[in-house]
């Protein structure tokens, strides 16, 4: 039996709830993305909520990271996500967001495939579940909207280009960008829909003034919503730890490697979980459109596909190490990441899904298959749900470890504006997170005199080993106490065995910053060599790490 377009959406809407409930139930137990999340965006907005600079001047600074972290570097107020963590709980504004995201998402990409792609109404159900799996897809979660609500603004963009006069349109656009980023998707996506409204002029169908008014409209709210990013970008003569940002270094053979790498996988800021169920649903499909000659009539599947893959390619030769010439004489290809227009490929990919479902639907005997290969993809997304796969990651309890750290505070006894900290083997975000003033940070805009301070600290260490060496020098967004023992990994639990004994820290550049305490998360053996002390080892069953207090003498 059929069930009706209503029945579906009621289903579809009931199936996110679910997808949603374990962040609602758990809540600081639920566990979450750590990556690009946890150790930096969730303290972000924290840090930011606590610094009383949320409309801080462009010059304005936040005392708590680094000395004087530039207040632009935590991004705009005029953001809807930054006033959630300032209004609610950690984990209520984050469940807010996942709902906003999700729910916002399906919505685009179901009146973007009705009313642009397939609108027989026969076709309800490849709607429908299409634009439920895209919905459940495990994005990043601070991108909110920035990839997840392209298909909204397509859908806008299309009904303007049409002709179409509606608020509703012009709604899309106005609110879209508060509650996304521009550099984070937006600007490629609104490069990909200038190009369009170009190709339209070379087609012979005029200037159409108001798609063209349209796209300039949506720029410019995103140029006043993102004002201190213009500001950083435009006028900021101060260098910053972007401009040792160092892309092209890959050979040949790599890049090749990466191009089919990202077209079969996909990236992990834009997870598109299609490798399994959707690109067999492509392939099949343009099988099915060579052997029965049907180019013309499913044009639009075959060139989303072939513009897939050339954006995967453009991913990937973006790091090829033959642009260095060009970065050398043209800066802005290092401090801007042109590589991101593959943020534009989960839209791609989940419309020639919708497409190459007709497509088989139309052409093959067994038609139910069509029917499970749905269902097969929103299961798939299902096992990508945060909960099931982060299971083996702390909580967001044990992770940022309140108490613990409360007992830390206590235990040092003086206000925590008086001294500076630093972190090894744990992620600075969880001392930020908890209120303490600290020397390291994961920021990718801060002051490049600040980097090269904080070398010295670390500089025999960085001297050890080549691979983080490299890391720092030639991106330094993770400005951490890097160590040649521990390399690239800064998560280590409780249980570990993990020692440090050939540790070679510069303590007197350390306490010229202001540096006087170091939270360990594995012992430091030959702790009197740097001028440590151990004061104390803190641990409580609630977090994940155990913490060796170390004191700079």
């Amino acid at each position: 039996m059929r069930l009706s377009e209503k029945k579906q959406m009621i289903i579809a809407h009931i199936i996110i709830a679910i997808y949603l409930l374990p962040l609602l139930i758990l809540g600081e137990n639920a566990h979450i993305r750590v990556h690009d999340n946890l150790d930096s965006n969730i303290a972000w907005y924290k840090v930011l909520s606590n610094s009383g600079q949320m409309f801080g001047s462009i010059n304005a600074t936040i005392p708590q990271v680094i000395n004087g972290l530039p207040r632009n570097a935590l991004g705009t107020e005029y953001s809807l996500i930054v006033w959630l963590y300032y209004l609610f709980p950690t984990m209520i504004a984050y469940f807010c967001s996942q709902a906003i995201t999700r729910f916002v998402a399906f919505w685009g990409m179901y009146l973007l495939l009705k009313k642009h792609f397939i609108p027989q109404r026969e076709w309800t159900f490849i709607n429908v579940g299409v634009a439920l799996a895209f919905s459940l897809t495990p994005f990043w979660p601070s991108g909110m909207l920035s990839t997840l609500g392209m298909p909204l603004a397509l859908w806008a963009f299309l009904n303007v280009r049409n002709g179409e006069r509606s608020w509703k349109n012009y709604l899309v656009l106005t609110l879209l960008p508060l509650y996304s980023s521009f550099v984070l998707g937006f600007f490629f996506f609104l490069v990909a829909i200038g190009l369009l409204w170009i190709f339209d002029m070379i087609r012979g169908k005029g200037i159409n003034l108001k798609f063209l008014l349209s796209i300039v409209y949506m720029i410019i709210l995103y140029m006043f919503v993102e004002y201190r990013l213009v500001s950083s970008f435009l006028f900021s003569t101060e260098p910053n730890s972007r401009d040792e940002y160092f892309h092209a270094r890959l050979h040949l053979w790599r890049v090749i490697r990466l191009t089919f790498k990202n077209f079969i996988l996909g990236h992990t800021h834009v997870m598109s979980v299609h490798g399994l169920v959707i690109l067999p649903v492509l392939l099949l499909a343009l099988y099915i459109i060579i052997n029965r000659k049907l180019w013309k009539k499913e044009k639009a599947f075959w060139i989303l596909l072939v513009i897939n893959f050339v954006l995967s390619s453009w991913y990937a030769f973006w790091f090829y190490k033959g642009w260095y010439p060009l970065t050398v004489r043209f800066h802005v290809l290092d401090t801007f990441n042109f590589a991101r227009f593959h943020f534009l490929r989960p839209l791609i990919i989940y419309l020639g899904f919708a497409l190459g479902l007709k497509i088989l639907f139309e052409h093959i005997t067994l038609r139910p298959i069509v029917h499970f290969f749905i269902v097969a993809q929103i299961l798939l997304l299902f096992a990508f749900n945060d909960e099931i796969i982060h299971h083996t990651k702390p909580t967001v309890k044990q992770f940022y470890a309140e108490e613990l750290f409360q007992h830390v505070k206590d235990y040092i006894g003086l206000p925590v504006e008086e001294y500076r900290v630093a972190s090894i083997g744990i992620h600075p975000a969880i001392a930020q997170y908890n209120g303490f003033y600290t020397l390291d940070t994961y920021n990718n805009f801060y002051p490049l005199t600040y980097k090269y301070a904080f070398r010295r600290i670390i500089e025999k260490e960085l001297a050890k080993n080549k691979r983080i060496r490299t890391y720092f020098d030639e991106w330094g967004g993770r400005c951490y106490l890097f160590t040649d023992e521990l390399g690239k990994h800064y998560m280590f639990k409780k249980n570990s065995k993990q020692k440090l004994i050939n540790l070679e820290l510069n303590t007197d550049a350390f306490k010229e910053m202001g540096g006087r305490f170091l939270f360990s998360a594995v012992p430091i053996k030959n702790a009197k060599e740097n001028h440590l002390q151990l004061e104390k080892t803190f641990t409580n069953k609630d977090a994940a790490w155990k913490i060796y207090l170390y004191k700079a003498r």
